[in-house]
C-alpha cells in the first residue's frame, strides 16, 4: 500500500474521532476535556492500620483498596460470624505506676498536655486508652515505698484516723484528673503491692502477711481510699485485695493465700463496701496464670463468690488458656487481664508478636475483658523504681527530659484501643494456619478484626464477611487491624 494511501486513511480516522468527540459534547465546538488522573483517598470498604516488626511502619493507615467481592480464591480464609458473640469489652491501657505519673506530670506543659490528648482523647487521638491500672499506695515502680497510713513503729490506727492520699497530690492526682477530664468513662483499676506495715506479720514492706486481727482495719483502708480519690473526681472502677499475692519478693509485696483473700472477702471488704454504698467492683487474685485453682477456690465459696465480679491474671507463668478454664468453672464471673512487662531494652519484633499473639488475641479470645500492659512510662534508665524493684522495666513510653520515645507497648495497645472501644463485644473468627486473630461488634455496629502473622512467610489471606471477601497481605511478624 503506498504511502498517499495511508496518509489518507489516517486523515479519515482522525476526522471520524473529532466528529464523534464533537457529538460526545452534546452539540458543542469542542470535545469533551480528558478525565483528570483520581488523586483523592483509595476507595476501599476497610480500612487498614499496620505495625511492621523491622518498625518501618509504626502503627500507620495504608492506603489499600479492599473491596469485598464474590470472587474466590485459594488463600486461607478468616470467616467473620457476627452472631457468635462472646465477652463485653471494657478497654485497652496500661498500669500508670507512680514513677510514670512522676515523669509525665514533669514534661513541659504544653508537651503533657498534647501527651495526654494523644493517649486518651480518643475522638480525635492516636491510640484511645480507655483503661488504666494505679497502684493503691506504692508498686515497685515508685520512688520509694510507702501506703497511706505509715505509722512510727509500735504504733496502730485502725480507725484510719490517720489515712491520707497525700503523696498522690504531686503527681498522680493532678495527671488523672487531666486524664478524666479528656475521657471521662475511663475504667481504673486499683491494686495495693502491700498494706501499711504495721498490719503485717513481719512489719516490713517486702513479704509478710496481712495479720487476721487488721482484716477490718484493712477494709476500712480501702473504703478509704475509693471515698478519697472520688472527692477528687476520680471514680475507682474496681480494685484487687493484692497485686501478685503469691509472690513475697518484691518491693513492696505482701502474700494473701487464696483462702486469706476469700476471708478477707467475705468477712470484710465485702460488707464493708456493701455498709458504705460503694460499688467499686472486686476482682480476685491478680497473678499469674498458672494458678488457676487460686481465684476458683475464692468463687467456690459462696459467701465470698457473692461480692466477687471476677479474676485478674498476668502470663509470667502458666497458658493464657487458664483464663477460659475459669470462665468455664464460673460463667457468670469476668475475667480480666492486668499486667504483662516487656523487658528493657526489648526486642521490638519479637515483643510485638509475643504480646498480640498471647494478650491482644489469646487473652481477649479466652474471655477477658480487658488488657493491660505493665507500664505506662520510664526513663532511659528504666527508673523510677523502688530498691529491688523491676530494674528492667520497657514502658510504653520512654520519658527523657521534655522528650518523648514511643517503644512496643505503645504500638501494641494502639491496635486494639483506638478501635476497639468499650462495649464493644467479641464475635466469632477462625484461626487458618498461622494466622492468629481476634474480630470484634463495636457499639456503632463496625467490625473490627486484628490479625498477625504468626508465620515465618509472607502470607496473603482473605477476610470473608456476609458471603463476600477482602484479600489482604502481611509479612511475617506483622500486625494489621482491619475496621470496616
Amino acid at each position: 500500500m503506498s504511502n498517499k494511501i495511508l496518509t489518507a486513511i489516517a486523515s479519515l480516522l482522525l476526522s471520524v474521532t473529532l466528529s464523534s468527540a464533537s457529538c460526545k459534547g452534546g452539540g458543542g465546538d469542542k470535545p469533551d476535556p480528558v478525565d483528570p488522573p483520581e488523586t483523592g483517598p483509595v476507595k476501599s470498604d476497610v480500612a487498614v492500620w499496620l505495625t511492621k516488626p523491622d518498625r518501618s511502619v509504626l502503627f500507620a493507615s495504608q492506603k489499600t483498596a479492599m473491596v469485598f467481592k464474590d470472587t474466590f480464591n485459594v488463600y486461607p480464609t478468616i470467616n467473620i460470624d457476627e452472631t457468635q458473640t462472646f465477652q463485653q469489652i471494657d478497654g485497652f491501657g496500661y498500669t500508670l505506676t507512680g514513677g510514670s505519673a512522676t515523669l509525665i506530670n514533669a514534661l513541659p506543659a504544653s508537651t503533657k498536655d498534647a501527651l495526654l490528648e494523644e493517649l486518651f482523647h480518643w475522638d480525635s487521638t492516636f491510640i484511645g486508652v480507655s483503661y488504666l491500672r494505679i497502684s493503691i499506695g506504692a508498686s515497685d515502680l515508685s520512688a520509694e515505698t510507702f501506703t497511706y497510713n505509715d505509722l512510727p513503729a509500735g504504733q496502730t490506727d485502725e480507725d484510719m484516723a490517720h489515712f491520707s492520699i497525700a503523696k498522690e497530690q504531686k503527681d498522680l492526682v493532678p495527671v488523672l484528673k487531666k486524664i478524666v477530664a479528656l475521657y471521662p468513662q475511663i475504667k481504673i483499676l486499683g491494686s495495693p503491692w502491700s498494706a501499711p506495715v504495721w498490719m503485717k506479720t513481719n512489719n516490713a514492706f517486702i513479704g509478710g502477711s496481712l495479720k487476721p486481727e487488721y482484716y477490718a482495719a484493712y477494709a476500712k483502708y480501702f473504703v478509704k481510699y475509693i471515698q478519697a480519690m472520688k472527692a477528687e473526681g476520680i471514680t475507682i472502677d474496681a480494685i484487687t485485695p493484692q497485686n501478685e499475692p503469691l509472690h513475697g519478693g518484691n518491693n513492696p509485696s505482701m502474700v494473701m493465700q487464696a483462702a486469706e483473700q476469700a476471708d478477707f472477702i467475705k468477712n470484710h471488704l465485702g460488707p464493708a463496701f456493701r455498709d458504705a454504698g460503694i460499688t467499686t467492683k472486686i476482682i480476685v487474685y491478680d497473678h499469674n496464670a498458672d494458678r488457676p485453682d487460686y481465684p476458683v477456690d475464692i468463687l467456690k465459696d459462696p459467701a465470698a463468690n457473692a461480692f466477687v465480679d471476677g479474676s485478674a491474671f498476668h502470663l509470667y507463668g502458666g497458658q493464657i488458656s487458664a483464663l477460659t478454664q475459669v470462665h468455664n468453672a464460673y460463667p457468670d464471673k469476668h475475667i480480666y487481664f492486668t499486667e504483662q512487662w516487656v523487658g528493657g531494652p526489648g526486642n521490638f519484633g519479637g515483643d510485638l508478636q509475643w504480646h498480640v499473639k498471647n494478650l491482644i488475641i489469646g487473652a481477649t479470645r479466652n474471655w477477658s475483658r480487658n488488657v493491660l500492659e505493665w507500664n505506662l512510662a520510664a526513663n532511659p534508665s528504666y527508673d523510677p523504681h523502688t530498691p529491688g524493684g523491676c530494674s528492667t522495666c520497657l514502658g510504653a513510653l520512654t520519658v527523657s527530659g521534655a522528650s518523648i520515645t514511643r517503644n512496643v507497648s505503645y504500638y501494641i495497645i494502639a491496635h486494639a484501643a483506638k478501635f476497639v472501644r468499650p462495649g464493644s463485644v467479641r464475635i466469632g473468627s477462625d484461626n487458618p494456619g498461622t494466622l492468629e486473630n481476634v474480630a470484634f461488634k463495636t457499639p456503632d455496629g463496625k467490625k473490627v478484626l486484628i490479625v498477625l502473622n504468626d508465620g515465618n512467610v509472607p502470607q496473603k489471606f482473605n477476610i470473608r464477611y456476609n458471603g463476600k471477601i477482602v484479600t489482604g497481605e502481611l509479612v511475617n511478624g506483622s500486625v494489621a487491624t482491619y475496621v470496616w
